[in-house]
């Protein structure tokens, strides 16, 4: 039990990337006072929860009513993932989060702890096809138990890294999180992988492992 949740956490963790999140919720909130960073955090982070907790409940009646097979959605989400480490290792933001037209327009905004911050920023595309894919995948409520743990656990540390964003980022500075973000790209080009592989083997049976 304790693998398979260590397992999703990391996963859905380097998806949401909250240390690369850090600059953008800097730059959003260059005048807010530092309880309402608190309570844009606490905000944004609930809303990580919720998502893949949603998600994680109707993911696999999604695909169904959608008509597609998990091993479409699979592969689909597979390489989806795999852009966004792609992206990690480059130190370039996620092709699948905010634009930079989206960023103009989150700067006008009076709240944005929910959009952009929570969602596309923290989970975007590749966070929600990866909690769909777990949910579809496992074994029954103990596969959900373990996604809406992890899901929690996502959200506390979220909310960590937005509350202590002044001092992590003058710890790490952008090289710092750059290096960060390489190696967690690494390790989520690893489970994109893992993925589609899977699959593949899901659309083509006769294939042996």
């Amino acid at each position: 039990m304790e693998l398979e949740i260590a397992k999703i956490f990391i996963s859905l963790l380097v998806l949401v990337n909250p240390l690369g999140a850090i600059p953008i919720f800097i730059s959003l909130t260059p005048r807010s006072s530092q309880a309402e960073r608190k309570r844009i955090a606490k905000t944004s982070a609930t809303a990580v929860a919720v998502v893949v907790g949603v998600f994680a409940l109707v993911g696999e009646s999604l695909l169904r009513f959608l008509g597609i097979s998990l091993g479409s959605f699979q592969v689909g989400g597979g390489l989806l993932v795999m852009l966004i480490a792609i992206a990690l290792m480059n130190a370039q933001p996620a092709p699948t989060k905010t634009t930079d037209e989206e960023r103009e327009e989150a700067e006008a905004r009076t709240n944005i702890a929910v959009v952009p911050m929570a969602i596309p920023l923290l989970t975007g595309p590749g966070t929600i096809s990866t909690v769909i894919i777990y949910a579809s995948s496992g074994q029954g409520w103990l596969q959900l138990l373990y996604l809406v743990v992890s899901g929690i656990l996502v959200a506390i540390t979220c909310y960590g890294a937005l509350v202590m964003a002044s001092p992590i980022s003058r710890l790490l500075g952008q090289t710092g999180i750059n290096i960060v973000n390489r190696v967690m790209g690494m390790l989520l080009a690893a489970v994109s992988v893992e993925i589609v592989v899977d699959g593949v083997y899901r659309l083509f049976p006769q294939l042996t492992r």
